[in-house]
Formats: C-alpha cells, sequence, structure tokens
C-alpha cells in the first residue's frame, strides 16, 4: 500500500491526483492523506467525477474509489485556487507528519507527496524549510539528501534548501562523503551499473586552486575515499561541462552536486515534468513530484499528472525492492 500526500488545497496537487486515479494512471493500491472537502471541490469544479471515500486507516481501503484519510482541517469555502493560505499551508504540514508516521508504523509501504508551498506552511511554522527536512525530522534522520530521477538523469546534492553562502560552508568532509554513501548505495540499486559524477564547487572545479581549494581539501579526498569502497566514482569534474558529458555523451548516470541549483536546473531543463523526488537517508520510501504548487494554473484543470505518475511508480519499485521483490 503507498500512501499519498495531497499537498497544498489551493495548488495543483489535489486535481492532480484526481485525474490520474480518474484516467488510471496509477493502478496500484493507494491511499490520500489530505482534505476531503477540497477534493469533492475540484471533484466537481473540474467536473472529474471520481469516486471518493473516506476511510480511517489504509487497511481499510477499497479499490473501486480513491480512498481517502481525511483531516478535516479544511472546508470546500476556505479552498481558494492560487491563493497563499496559512489554513491550507497547516494542513498541508500535518498531513505529511501523518503519513510520515504511518510510514515509520509500517501502515503503508512508501510515501509519494504532492506539492505545497514553503510560504503558507511558514505561516504557521516559521522554522519550515521543506518537505525534506520536515521528513527527516520526524523520522529522526539527520543526514538526508534529495536524489532528482529522470529517464536521462540523476543528481543528488550536498545542500538544498539554504543560502548560497551556507551552501558552501556546508561542503565538508563529512557531509560529502556521506552524500557519496547514499547516492551510491541508491543510485546503483535503481541502475546497478550506473556511473556516477561528482562536480566541483568552484568555476572549473577550482582551476588546480586559482578559483578555490575546496576541490582539493574536500572533494577529491571524498572521491578517492569513495572509490576505495568499490563505488563507480569520478571527480571533482568542472559543473560547466560536467552536464554536457552526462547526457549528450552518455558518460555519466548520476552527478553528485554541490548545492541546490546546480543539480536542479540541468534536471528540470531536461524533465520538467517527469523528473522524481527521492529522500535518501530516511528509514521510509519517499518519493515526490519535482514541481512546486503552480498556483498560476491551480483550478484549471491543465496540471500535468507526469510527475505524480513518475514518482508513485518509483515508490512502488524501491518499496518493492525493501521488500526483496
Amino acid at each position: 500500500m503507498i500512501g499519498v500526500t495531497m499537498g497544498d488545497a489551493n495548488g495543483v496537487g489535489p486535481e492532480i491526483v484526481l485525474k490520474a486515479w480518474r484516467d488510471g494512471l496509477v493502478s496500484g493500491p493507494f491511499v490520500l492523506y489530505g482534505e476531503l472537502a477540497a477534493l469533492e471541490y475540484y471533484n466537481r469544479v473540474l467536473g472529474y467525477g471520481v469516486p471518493l471515500r473516506r476511510v480511517e486507516a489504509p487497511r481499510v481501503s477499497v479499490p473501486e474509489a480513491l480512498n481517502v484519510i481525511d483531516l478535516g482541517l479544511l472546508e470546500s469555502a476556505g479552498v481558494r485556487p492560487g491563493e497563499l493560505s496559512a489554513a491550507a499551508g497547516r494542513a498541508a504540514r500535518k498531513a505529511v507528519v501523518r503519513a510520515a508516521r504511518a510510514a515509520l508504523a509500517g501502515e503503508i509501504e512508501a510515501l509519494v507527496t504532492l506539492p505545497v508551498n514553503k510560504q503558507a506552511i511558514q505561516m504557521s511554522d516559521p522554522h519550515f524549510t521543506g518537505h525534506t527536512e520536515l521528513l527527516g525530522e520526524v523520522c529522526g534522520a539527520g543526514d538526508v539528501t534529495i536524489l532528482l530521477a529522470s529517464e536521462r538523469l540523476m543528481v543528488t546534492h550536498v545542500s538544498t534548501h539554504c543560502s548560497l553562502r551556507e551552501a558552501i560552508e556546508r561542503v565538508t568532509p563529512e557531509r560529502v562523503r556521506r552524500i557519496l554513501e547514499l547516492t551510491c548505495e541508491a543510485v546503483l540499486r535503481l541502475k546497478p551499473a550506473a556511473r556516477i559524477a561528482v562536480a566541483g564547487l568552484n568555476p572549473h572545479a577550482g582551476e588546480g586552486g586559482a578559483f578555490g581549494d575546496e576541490e582539493i581539501r574536500v572533494i577529491a579526498p571524498a572521491v578517492e575515499w569513495a572509490r576505495a569502497q568499490g563505488w563507480p566514482v569520478e571527480g571533482p569534474l568542472p559543473p560547466d561541462t560536467l552536464f554536457y558529458l552526462a547526457v549528450q555523451r552518455g558518460r555519466f548516470d548520476a552527478v553528485v552536486c554541490m548545492y541546490h541549483d546546480q543539480g536542479h536546473i540541468p534536471l528540470k531543463l531536461l524533465d520538467f515534468e517527469g523528473g522524481v523526488n527521492v529522500t535518501l537517508g530516511l528509514p521510509i520510501v519517499r518519493t515526490s513530484v519535482d514541481h512546486g504548487t503552480a498556483f498560476d494554473i491551480a483550478g484549471k484543470g491543465v496540471a500535468s499528472p507526469k510527475s505524480f505518475v513518475a514518482a508513485f511508480r518509483l515508490a512502488e519499485k524501491l518499496a518493492g525492492g525493501r521488500r526483496g521483490g
């Protein structure tokens, strides 16, 4: 059983999951954690006609309806597509926490999350920085990172949701080694013959120390450590040519990046709708769509379910791997 969180009620999450269920794009059993009132609103406004069923626990779900564990925090009148709402943000956060605890308890085998709005959640939780960090907190996992996966490229990150100044400070020997470990374990599970590259932090990977020495002091020793573990890792390589080598030349399957935008920009350029976010370092399986709440198109029925479908299928695959199936 897969658990899915609805995301922000005013974003595209509700209509994406309704559309995917209606069109039979997700065939495996799953239960949705969210707001039944919001789903009923989009069902009515968009004319999807999806049968909805409130359930108390995943084990009582039925295949002929979209099964919803309703938190009951919103009413239909409070659903306003495209608008920032503290109530919607609070409800989205609570759904994530509820579903993560269900995964920890073994009630669901994997968690797939639809997009939340950081600003909306910060109205009630000023310390919120993102899904990944919240899940790490709920699961008691300190070292977590994001793997973005598409058919053409996979990327991971030494840091994600922090300032660029802080991202540079996070490039430490311990952190880089840990991300290399998480990356190799995950990527080689998905693609056993994968080749993994490590990007430099500075232009031209530091140019031998002319533009910074992090590559010499931190990144290169971490790469040597990873190679000593028997992992197919190469680097640090200049970021401005690395993605060309990976995508156009087929030299690498995955890239370990030093900060958020270094990996997100090329991945989203290659496959914005089909990219999937996987959280590494958690004791549970969690995948997510690789896009935001898209307030500008919410409620119009035009949001693509492609990333959600890819995330759902990858969650099934990873959960099956944990079962040994």
